[in-house]
């Protein structure tokens, strides 16, 4: 039974996968970081994630796709594209490497968290936001540390007790050699992506996170595109706080480009983290009332 549903679950992975490259590749007008985590959120939330890339960003038609995406939710959506594909590779990659050693659960959970936390910063974060910041990779990296932490913990709520629990179940699903083991960490994602959506949402409703940003089609007039997207610049100091009327709360956040993100003063930005991480480890407490955690 839970072997047949592997194998519809990786069936339909691998089509839906081909139709999301595709589309990506000749369709939907998204930059390649962007398009780059929706196909590794698509390889990992199989269906589930075409499902909701069809509806958040897939492009309906030439010159439609910026009007597609406005709803602040679909901004959530691509916005946690780049936290839930940068966290989900990292772990991946890391539980693969740990694979050949023996090492507790504990220690197995902090080290993937550590690496996923790595990877969705300075990979899609950074990147994905370079022209927030002038360009200045450093700079991305250090005013996106905030929004990366806090929406990576709201992902692992969702994402680290699917993965213990199934490998409390199915003690195979440790090998990166048994199909059980992409299963787990397909159903992990999937969650992951649940529980994080809210912040995310929050983050772009607020301004503090970019949302889906369209970029120029093929053949369409760049100084139409141009006079789309540009608004006044507004230079921000890595101390200023945010002002709210210096953003569109529309959930529309293509007008982003060449501007800098406002961000929360510091003490707001420590409360959010640390509530992230209590509501973390009540999630890690709970499951490990089910599965126990050993270190």
């Amino acid at each position: 039974m839970f072997e047949g549903i592997m194998i519809v679950w990786f069936l339909l992975t691998g089509l839906s996968l081909i139709f999301a490259i595709y589309d990506l590749a000749s369709n939907t007008p998204v930059s390649w970081v962007q398009k780059l985590a929706w196909i590794l959120v698509i390889a990992y939330t199989g269906p589930i994630g075409l499902f909701v890339f069809l509806l958040a960003c897939r492009s309906p038609g030439p010159g439609l796709h910026d009007v597609f995406t406005k709803a602040t939710w679909k901004q959530g959506v691509n916005s946690e594209m780049h936290c839930l594909a940068g966290d989900a590779t990292g772990i991946i990659f890391c539980a693969v490497v740990l694979s050949f050693f023996p090492l507790s659960p504990g220690i197995d959970l902090v080290l993937e968290y550590a690496t996923a936390w790595v990877v969705g910063l300075f990979i899609f974060q950074a990147l994905m936001m370079l022209d927030m910041f002038d360009n200045n990779y450093m700079k991305a990296v250090r005013r996106t540390i905030f929004v990366e932490t806090v929406s990576m913990n709201m992902v692992m709520v969702g994402m680290i007790p699917v993965m213990v629990v199934l490998l409390h179940v199915f003690p195979e699903s440790d090998d990166p050699g048994h199909a059980s083991f992409w299963f787990r960490m397909s159903m992990g994602a999937v969650v992951g992506g649940l529980t994080g959506f809210p912040i995310n949402w929050w983050l772009v409703s607020k301004g503090l996170k970019h949302g889906c940003m369209t970029i120029p089609e093929k053949g369409q007039d760049k100084s139409s595109e141009t006079a789309m997207h540009e608004q006044p610049e507004h230079k921000m100091e890595d101390h200023e706080p945010m002002n709210h009327e210096d953003m569109d709360m529309s959930g529309d956040m293509t007008g982003c480009h060449g501007m800098n993100m406002p961000t929360l003063p510091g003490l707001q930005q420590a409360a959010w983290i640390i509530g992230t991480f209590v509501l973390l480890g009540i999630a890690v407490y709970i499951t490990n009332l089910f599965a126990p955690i050993t270190f």
